[in-house]
């Protein structure tokens, strides 16, 4: 099966494959030097739960998979605000923060139906991406002080623009290296918005991404960051949910 290998790594920090985005909706509120954060239960209150995002089970993220804190996060310096939305994790000095998980439900196919007996080879390698090519969104949720929310949207763009050739990040359990950071077209929303997509090798000289946005909306930032095993194994085209983006949005205004 081909890009099977490394395609487990991209389902944590040290993922196969990264993607990033373009800045896009410059301008909008500021949250102004008197702005103030969220509480920590306001803070909850505000991101997404089970029922908000149509097509999609939300909930808590694998602490397995996803580092836990920055603390544990290694790797260039400059890069880090691109693994910290890789992670779920605050961008910035956040005063507060939280996570969750969004992924995507679909429907069984016929072949999900059949006994393995009953299926062809090929047919079981279709099958096989096809139970694979679900979006799984680690959504985060931020809170700053002050202008701290502009400041952590302008470290990430800052981060696309200076790590374009690659970085290496992960945690003090694994490590990968990351081949490209490539601007995207954002979905616009919120107060200012941050694309992009970040690349890496996988075996026999295929490559994989991912794909992260991130969103302030006034003093308060959503990261969403997206994953496709199917996909990374394949080589299809996907992105971060629109669904999902537009879900979260709804609950900050």
């Amino acid at each position: 099966m081909k890009r099977s290998s490394g395609v487990r790594v991209a389902a944590t920090v040290a993922v196969s494959a990264l993607s990033l985005a373009l800045v896009t909706g410059c301008g909008g509120d500021s949250g102004g030097s008197d702005a103030k954060a969220l509480s920590a239960a306001e803070l909850k209150k505000s991101i997404i739960v089970q029922g908000d995002v149509e097509g999609h089970k939300v909930s808590a993220v694998d602490a397995k998979k996803l580092p836990a804190a920055k603390s544990v996060i290694r790797g260039d310096e400059k890069c880090k605000p691109l693994t910290y939305v890789m992670s779920g994790l605050a961008p910035g000095d956040a005063a507060v923060e939280t996570r969750t998980t969004a992924t995507e439900e679909k429907k069984p196919t016929d072949a999900a139906s059949k006994s393995l007996d009953e299926l062809s080879e090929g047919q079981v390698e279709d099958a096989l991406n096809a139970s694979m090519s679900v979006n799984v969104t680690v959504v985060g949720l931020s809170s700053y002080d002050g202008d701290g929310a502009e400041q952590a949207i302008k470290s990430v763009s800052d981060a696309v623009e200076n790590c374009a050739g690659g970085f290496s990040a992960g945690d003090k359990a694994e490590e990968g290296e990351f081949t490209k950071v490539a601007a995207e077209k954002g979905s616009g929303s919120g107060d200012d918005s941050v694309a992009f997509a970040v690349t890496s090798d996988l075996e026999d000289g295929e490559t994989g991404q991912v794909h992260a946005e991130v969103v302030r909306h006034g003093n308060t930032v959503a990261t969403y960051y997206t994953m496709n095993l199917g996909a990374l194994m394949t080589g299809k085209a996907y992105s971060v949910p629109a669904a999902v983006i537009e879900a979260q949005g709804a609950k900050l205004k």
